[in-house]
């Protein structure tokens, strides 16, 4: 009986001293208010928070890291919000194709020409005698059932393909571009093109780190691009630097990765979603006031 209590004292103690150091280990530390002595703080990433004009009915804001290409190691450096009008439409794969082939088609020019009869010399020497060879009668040798003469109705050229595609349907083959690249996630944000060197191996290696793709199209506000990012990506094939008015359906498509600054984001939501809230022909503007 002795032996029996003695036992279950000891049990006791024991499970009340695992209790105390468990309780112990467990306890958080104590929080600081000072951002530098937090190393939690220091690593997470900062929203960027943008004034989105226009916002959507249904949807809300998206959302995508924000990196930097001044360094080769991937460190993300903030979230940035993104329009659903225009980063998140319903895919239309007829606009894109309608889109690709007004370019591919809008600069095509037709030289082919046959001049007219009248063109051809010795239009009135006729082949041989009217009479007296027994074979058919012929006025010249080009004419059009003879080998080398002259076609009926020939091609007039040069003739011009040329046409312009509704402002509705390039707005919209845009939108679905960016869309469908955003999604695949060949979509990427930087906060400026600036490189720490102007050597062409440093841009390849940061984008195999990264799985950028064989051909990336690196996207800007203006057509001044740093000294840097210039010397290292003319000098790489499969890399394509574009300023925000180049951007078009057939590059967005070509490239396998699309990488865009903040301020071509900025500039490229401005000019879409005005363009999608603005009144584009005069049948579609209010009529004007009536005179007293």
């Amino acid at each position: 009986m002795i032996k029996s209590l003695s036992l279950v004292k000891i049990l006791r103690q024991c499970s009340i001293r695992s209790i105390r150091h468990f309780e112990t280990s467990t306890q958080p530390p104590p929080f600081s208010s000072d951002p530098t002595s937090n190393p939690i703080s220091q690593q997470l990433p900062l929203i960027v928070n943008r004034q989105l004009e226009y916002p959507h009915v249904r949807y809300p804001p998206l959302q995508a890291w924000l990196e930097t290409l001044g360094q080769k190691r991937d460190e993300k450096l903030g979230i940035v919000d993104l329009h659903p009008s225009i980063w998140q439409t319903s895919p239309r794969l007829d606009i894109l194709y309608e889109n690709i082939e007004w370019q591919k088609t809008y600069k095509k020019i037709d030289w082919a020409y046959t001049p007219p009869h009248h063109e051809y010399p010795s239009m009135r020497g006729k082949p041989w005698p009217q009479k007296g060879t027994g074979r058919a009668r012929h006025s010249s040798r080009y004419d059009p059932q003879w080998k080398g003469g002259y076609k009926v109705n020939g091609p007039k050229g040069p003739t011009s393909f040329f046409y312009v595609l509704p402002k509705e349907k390039r707005i919209e083959g845009l939108c679905t571009a960016l869309t469908v690249k955003l999604h695949q996630n060949d979509v990427h944000f930087v906060d400026s093109f600036d490189l720490p060197t102007h050597q062409p191996t440093y841009l390849q290696e940061l984008t195999e780190d990264r799985f950028w793709g064989p051909s990336i199209l690196f996207i800007d506000d203006t057509d001044i691009m740093p000294h840097n990012m210039m010397f290292a990506s003319a000098k790489t094939e499969g890399f394509t630097v574009m300023p925000v008015y180049g951007l078009n359906v057939y590059s967005i498509l070509k490239h396998t990765t699309l990488v865009l600054t903040i301020r071509a984001l900025n500039k490229i939501e401005k000019k879409l979603l005005h363009a999608l809230n603005s009144y584009d022909t005069q049948k579609d503007q209010p009529a004007p006031p009536d005179e007293p």
